[in-house]
């Protein structure tokens, strides 16, 4: 006798084994025709899956958010079928889900152009049309390895061999066409649905080696409903026209150069901005009791050896060895050389908590295909810092960066704010007793502070788990900055202690915890969530005051110097042209105010204010506008006011 719960509570009783597809039949025919897959305990099946054992089953229609990511793998395959299809003789390697959206990585004779996606996707829609039933079956190693073997398919005999021998092989088939998958799928093809589209292609190494061969990626989006993907393609539209890579050119900002890839060559104005954000932090770190030390860009191997780094993290690392043959690597992360300043001297449990902050220049590797902007670097600065405590200290330390870090957030308008705590990954150091501790700690800090959490499994750093904050920001990008790790085994490591109050000597606690980040990385993140339109204390450059005539020009010097007495950042722009070429340009450039003045203002002594993205000016006398732009330049430290980024146009 096997017992199925179902999600109103009832438990019916079923003499033998049956199928989801049979379960959904016999609760409502109805149900059977939209059923598209299960939840057995949990965890999502495909209809054909064998209930052979009691279980909570629940029976998942199209429109549950579950069932999206089997439509998004359900266009993979179909994918697959229709290039193999329109292009005999392509090999389909590895197509699986991502955000948004799927990819196939093909071996094909040529590589695919974005002149292929239409017809590719026309094939794919009459696939889908047909609504064929997709079926799971298992074969032995031995059928499947004849399979593909004799279909010259290399790739698929390679997955073949990876998967582990208690593992089964599952092979899907949609028709006449099959693919090696461990799925779950939909029931058919018709419930993929029309709500998908091909968006381009680009080269993949095969199993993402540098060293491998160079495949043909083709990527797609695909969603629930045709609203939604409509909502994705005006979202992206939309990331488009705040993409920081082309405000950062028209605001002047900063560049890249080939010489030193992966490495910000800050303009003044873009160092403007950064130092703003350094000045903010400092002074929110500072009145949180941590205090800043600076520690060297370069050191020896064999503190990166203690570390670990040089065992877990080498390949992302620079390294370099000196005429002495000595072996040094450039900091790809603070907290080695954090380590030395707190191993410095005798520490007692009096002078815990210890917090040290620093503003530190950190290089990783990261292949030159990765690279994009300021959203991923090679050599960043990060705003990391690090808290010595004692076990007793641990949650109480958590809860307070916690609340820091939200804290900071809400101050540049990030009011969504979801968190991820990822766990153990498979490459570690420190024993399971030791994660055990650390996960258990985070945890303790967010239940104390009230906090949802979702949980990623492997997700880790090698030395500890970790808090990952994701920030949603204006057009419904998530964005993942600031961290808070637990860390029990640096300490020990580097023979770190402290003398306990009975004289013993102690191993701290060691958190890590950035905010920002990388300030590479949260300089793009805002310039992309305020499109530009940075609230005026971030803004490098406050306001422009513009002549319309050299008649004004004298009033102009005067106007300028009163705002720069009053803090803030101006500059004059008396040229020779039309004040609306002027307006238009200074536009472009994103400054926030322009104080527009001709000869009747010089005449009245007064200023006609203009901000960006209006029409309207407004008139005021001088002391009027400096009042108005001083209250309104002041940071949040003195504000206490979110900034909140405006709505998409």
């Amino acid at each position: 006798m096997i017992q199925i719960t179902l999600p109103d509570g009832r438990v019916r009783d079923f003499a033998e084994p049956l199928s989801g597809a049979d379960l959904a039949r016999s609760i409502a025919p109805s149900l059977r025709k939209k059923a598209a897959a299960m939840a057995v305990d949990g965890t999502v099946c495909d209809l054909t899956a064998p209930l052979t054992r009691d279980a909570r089953v629940e029976i998942l229609t199209r429109d549950d958010p579950r069932v999206l990511p089997l439509i998004r793998h359900g266009c993979a395959h179909v994918l697959a079928e229709a290039v193999q299809a329109l292009f005999p003789g392509t090999q389909a390697t590895i197509g699986p889900v991502i955000e948004h959206g799927f990819y196939y990585d093909f071996a094909a004779e040529r590589p695919f152009t974005a002149e292929d996606l239409p017809k590719i996707e026309k094939k794919m829609r009459e696939i889908i049309a047909r609504n064929a039933p997709i079926r799971r079956e298992e074969w032995t190693r031995d059928e499947a390895r004849a399979f593909f073997g004799a279909r010259a398919a290399g790739y698929k005999v390679a997955l073949l061999d990876a998967i582990p021998g208690d593992q089964p092989i599952g092979i899907y088939r949609q028709g006449d066409w099959l693919d090696l998958c461990r799925g779950p799928h939909l029931d058919a093809t018709g419930q993929i649905g029309p709500a998908f589209r091909l968006t381009r292609v680009a080269g993949a190494y095969w199993r993402g080696d540098a060293g491998n061969e160079m495949l043909s990626r083709i990527y797609g989006v695909a969603f629930a409903t045709q609203a939604d993907l409509d909502a994705h393609t005006t979202m992206l539209a939309e990331a488009e026209r705040r993409d920081h890579r082309r405000l950062g050119r028209e605001m002047d900002l900063y560049h890249f150069e080939e010489q030193a890839p992966g490495a910000v060559f800050w303009h003044p104005k873009g160092w403007q901005m950064f130092q703003t954000l350094i000045g903010y932090m400092r002074a929110r770190q500072a009145a949180a009791g941590y205090e800043e030390v600076n520690t060297p860009d370069i050191m020896d191997r064999a503190l990166w050896e203690t570390s670990g780094h040089w065992q877990n993290y080498r390949e992302n690392m620079f390294l370099t060895k000196t005429g002495d043959d000595r072996d040094f690597a450039l900091k790809p992360m603070n907290c080695p050389g954090h380590m030395m300043l707190y191993r410095h001297g005798v520490r007692s449990y009096r002078d815990l908590p210890m917090k040290i902050a620093e503003f530190g220049k950190v290089h990783r590797y990261e292949p030159s295909g990765a690279l994009h902007g300021l959203m991923r670097v090679r050599s960043f600065t990060q705003d990391d810092a690090h808290i010595f405590c004692t076990p007793d200290q641990l949650t109480a330390e958590c809860v307070k960066v916690n609340d820091l870090i939200l804290s900071i957030y809400r101050d540049f308008g990030f009011e969504d704010i979801r968190i991820k705590l990822s766990t153990r990954p498979r490459n570690r150091i420190g024993s399971d007793a030791v994660w055990d501790r650390s996960e258990d700690a985070l945890r303790a800090a967010l239940e104390a502070a009230g906090q949802p959490y979702t949980i990623f499994e492997g997700e880790g750093a090698f030395y500890g788990p970790k808090l990952e904050y994701v920030l949603r920001d204006a057009i419904g990008r998530d964005w993942q900055c600031g961290t808070l790790q637990v860390d029990f085994n640096l300490p020990e490591r580097f023979d770190a202690c402290y003398v306990a109050p009975g004289g013993d000597r102690e191993v701290p606690v060691l958190l890590h915890r950035a905010m920002f980040g990388s300030l590479e990385r949260f300089t793009g993140i805002l310039i992309e969530h305020f499109a530009g339109h940075l609230p005026l204390w971030l803004a490098p450059v406050q306001a422009v005051v513009a002549t319309i005539t050299a008649e004004a020009d004298a009033w102009a010097g005067e106007v300028a110097a009163a705002l720069t007495v009053a803090g803030l950042r101006v500059r004059t722009d008396l040229r020779n042209e039309t004040i609306a070429y002027k307006i238009r340009e200074h536009s472009v450039e994103k400054v926030p105010l322009v104080l527009v003045l001709g000869a009747r203002e010089a005449e009245t002594c007064t200023v006609s204010l203009r901000r960006l993205g209006e029409t309207d000016s407004r008139s005021l006398s001088l002391a009027e506008a400096v009042a108005l732009m001083r209250d309104e330049a002041a940071s949040p430290l003195m504000s206490g006011q979110a900034r909140r980024a405006p709505e998409p146009a």
